[in-house]
């Protein structure tokens, strides 16, 4: 949101949580964007029930874009397709190396000199769309799994407004922050 000022191609209209206490309520509330909690809890083993819902959330607020950050669910095709071309999603791994879940584990469990993020198209295979973006970081003798989490997530931060507004844009072309 506080990249997507001024002359920005791209103007946030909704957030959209499943955590009733996550930070970016606090966030949308200062930058004044509209802000929805959805507790999924409730749609427990009926994912198409809750993509309904978000959709219903969606409606009035004439969203054409979503990017996702920091949510994790894995959407059905029936949403994803619904939306494709117009979602995006930052996960951490380097796709298409440690897609899922524990990524910074697995990539030092694997002896890996790098890890880094990846912001790309949603489609329903998980993080398996086409990559707009990657950011490589080295990882360093000693590093925990939290201390590369903490930079890499930096690198998140850099790379996703980047891409998003290149994305707004019209710009596919992959760019890698190297």
């Amino acid at each position: 949101m506080e990249s997507m000022q001024g002359d920005h191609p791209a103007m946030p209209a909704l957030i959209v949580t499943n955590q009733p206490n996550a930070g970016v309520i606090q966030q949308a509330e200062r930058f004044g964007v509209a802000c929805e909690v959805i507790d999924h809890k409730p749609y427990a083993g009926d994912r198409a029930a809750f993509e309904t819902e978000i959709q219903n959330r969606l409606i009035p607020y004439q969203i054409d874009m979503i990017c996702l950050a920091g949510f994790m669910r894995v959407l059905t095709a029936g949403f994803t397709d619904h939306w494709s071309g117009r979602m995006l999603n930052i996960p951490p791994p380097l796709l298409p190396k440690y897609k899922g879940l524990n990524t910074h584990a697995r990539a030092l469990e694997a002896g890996d000199q790098e890890a880094g993020c990846s912001v790309h198209l949603v489609t329903p295979e998980l993080d398996g769309g086409p990559v707009l973006g990657q950011v490589r970081v080295p990882i360093k003798p000693g590093d925990t799994e939290l201390m590369l989490a903490a930079r890499v997530l930096e690198q998140e931060h850099r790379l996703y407004p980047e891409v998003l507004r290149r994305y707004a844009q019209r710009h596919t072309t992959p760019m890698n922050f190297d």
